[in-house]
Formats: C-alpha cells, structure tokens, sequence
C-alpha cells in the first residue's frame, strides 16, 4: 500500500526554509524593564546620599544655633522684651486715642463760611459715641440750611438736629446743634 504524498515517512525534521523576520518584543521590554531599574536605583542612592548630606548640615546648623544662643547676653534680651512691650502699649494707646482735629477739618470743610459756631461741646460716652453740642450763628436761613444739607450728604456727622433757631435783630439766625460723630472722623491716624 503506497503512502499518501502528505503523510511524512521519517520523523526528522526537514531542512526548512529560510527564516522569515520575527519581532521579538520580549527583548525590547526586557531592556526598557532594565533602564527603569537602573534610573530606579540611581534614584536611590541619590536620595540616600542627599539625605545624608541634610543630616549633616543640620547637625552643623543645630551646633552654630546652640553657640548663637549661648552668646546672648540676657540683659538685652531683657531690654527687648522690655521695648517690645512699651511699643505695644503705645500703639493700644494710639489706637484708642480721640482726635478731635479730623473733626474740626472736617466741620471746616463742610460748613459755608456764613456759618459760625460761637461755642462747641464734644464728649464720648461710655460705648464710645462721641456726641457734639453747640451754638452757632448764620448769616440767614439759606446757610443754616446749605450747612443741614451738607451734614447730610458728607454723612460723618449723623443725625444732626438743629434746634432753637431764632432770628437776631441783625437779621443772622443762631441754632443749636446736636449731632453724633462717625467714629472714623475722630480715629488718630498718623
């Protein structure tokens, strides 16, 4: 009985034919797998010797702050701490200082020129609202009126009552004003 032509008779392996190209990424993989260990491992060390370099500089940091502070002389020190507190104690003073002259620009600012105030009697009470009292003097209705007008639109002198308004015999009007006093305008400020 005759074999069929693609039934092989020997079990050798034939010579094959020649090789065709192949990719063979394992290599590949394999070498990018070998530089990240290397970078990885440069990394490292680098880090271990940084880190050994900051103990170090520490070390000697730490030596230099413990010989600065042995040579400080502990009464300036004490003098410090003294002029540390004397200047916080000037500037709560200064903060709750009263300036009356931001009022008085103001009351000079705002006013027409007809307007005179022939006395004025400012004073704060305990929750801090300062209040003015006075007795003025106008030359007619229209400058008590303009100086009204003014109070109100500036603002800094709130709910100003203008009270006993009577006219002279030389024709001016005098009025006393009561009025309480925006706490800006009578802040200090340098």
């Amino acid at each position: 009985m005759a074999l069929s032509p693609t039934i092989p008779t020997s079990f050798v392996p034939r010579p094959s034919s020649p090789q065709r190209f192949r990719t063979d990424l394992t290599g590949a993989f394999s070498f990018l797998a070998y530089f990240v260990f290397g970078a990885v491992f440069l990394l490292a060390i680098g880090a271990f010797v940084y880190a050994r370099i900051l103990a170090a500089e520490q070390t000697s940091k730490d030596k230099d702050l413990a010989a600065a502070v042995s040579s400080i002389d502990s009464t300036t020190a004490q003098g410090f701490i003294h002029l540390d507190n004397r200047l916080s104690s000037a500037e709560s003073l200064l903060k709750a200082h009263t300036a009356f002259s931001g009022f008085f620009t103001a009351l000079d600012i705002i006013i027409p020129t007809t307007v005179h105030f022939t006395s004025l009697h400012l004073t704060t009470d305990d929750t801090g609202v300062t209040k003015v009292q006075g007795v003025g003097t106008a030359k007619n209705f229209n400058a008590l009126a303009a100086t009204s007008a003014a109070f109100a639109t500036d603002g800094r002198i709130k709910d100003a009552i203008f009270s006993s308004i009577k006219v002279n015999k030389d024709n001016s009007v005098s009025f006393l004003l009561a009025a309480t006093l925006d706490p800006k305008l009578i802040t200090f400020s340098p």
